[in-house]
């Protein structure tokens, strides 16, 4: 086998639930993660060195070197198994480059399906589990696809049975947010306010929802701790955020840490309507529709 291309979906959390700051500068973390239909293809290719190539949405943001996330995650395969394998991965990019959406992490949880493939190395899923949560707190999610919560730092995963389809717009921003700095003014609002934070948990009946298909009750149950900070960071996310809500969604929320905003809609033609709406309103860089759950990575 010469090469292998994994196709990967992206993720929306529905609930991300961020508790308070540890000494060791980490939060624990409550996340409802779902795979939705937006896809990044990697192509696993061997070769004698390690090499990365990046094609599509915003390529030219995303490194071509050591510190991108799907080399990381070939070369922790290629430690894990003991060998100096080479490849060279061909990254095709959907899905939003630093917009909230674990794009990064779903590269490199492509990445080794795609190597375990083609160095026929026959891996359980457990064992790249293993390895991914090494990668990054989103990777073990990427992996698993579907919908789960996520605890600890996002890693410790349990995944959920859903009932149905359920609808998505994304409107897509001007540029990306550093996850690193939307935590930091998460915790700078809340020392700011005095608020006690409490600790983070699952809401029950958003897991309800979920279980039950039910569109419109999940929508009221969309929640996202960091959202007061990327806005921020990025004051028109506000504005983005009330065109959704003025045209008829069901929920809103910032995606992860942003700045892509996440709306649920009643149906797949609803989400069409919706869509439209947002680009006429002139709130987003571009507007695109998704169902969710998927799968995790796919040959293909």
């Amino acid at each position: 086998m010469n090469s292998v291309t994994v196709r990967v979906p992206a993720k929306v959390n529905l609930q991300l639930a961020v508790g308070p700051l540890r000494d060791d500068g980490y939060h624990d973390l409550v996340n409802v993660f779902h795979a939705v239909s937006i896809f990044d293809e990697v192509t696993a290719t061997a070769e004698t060195g390690m090499s990365v190539r990046v094609e599509g949405e915003s390529a030219d943001q995303v490194p071509e070197d050591g510190d991108n996330l799907a080399i990381r995650a070939a070369l922790a395969l290629a430690g894990h198994a003991g060998r100096p394998y080479g490849v060279n991965l061909l990254i095709r990019k959907s899905i939003p480059v630093a917009g909230g959406m674990a794009g990064g992490s779903a590269d490199a949880a492509a990445a080794l399906v795609a190597c375990n493939e083609l160095w026929g190395l026959g891996l359980p899923r457990e064992d790249l589990m293993e390895i991914a949560a090494d990668l990054g707190s989103d990777v073990p999610f990427a992996l698993l696809g579907g919908t789960a919560v996520g605890t600890g730092r996002g890693e410790r995963l349990t995944s959920l049975d859903v009932a149905g389809t359920f609808h998505w717009v994304f409107a897509l921003a001007d540029g990306g947010l550093s996850t690193a700095a939307v935590y930091a003014e998460c915790d700078r609002l809340r020392q700011a306010s005095g608020e006690l934070v409490a600790w983070p948990q699952a809401a029950e009946a958003l897991l309800a929802a979920l279980r039950e298909g039910d569109a419109e009750a999940l929508g009221v149950q969309l929640g996202n701790d960091l959202q007061s900070a990327a806005v921020a960071l990025r004051g028109s996310l506000a504005r983005t955020l009330d065109a959704g809500r003025e045209q008829g969604a069901l929920g809103s929320l910032v995606s992860g840490s942003g700045p892509t905003c996440a709306f649920l809609a009643r149906s797949a033609a609803h989400a069409g309507e919706l869509a439209a709406c947002l680009k006429d309103a002139g709130v987003a860089r571009d507007v695109i529709t998704a169902h969710g759950p998927v799968p995790g990575p796919v040959v293909v």
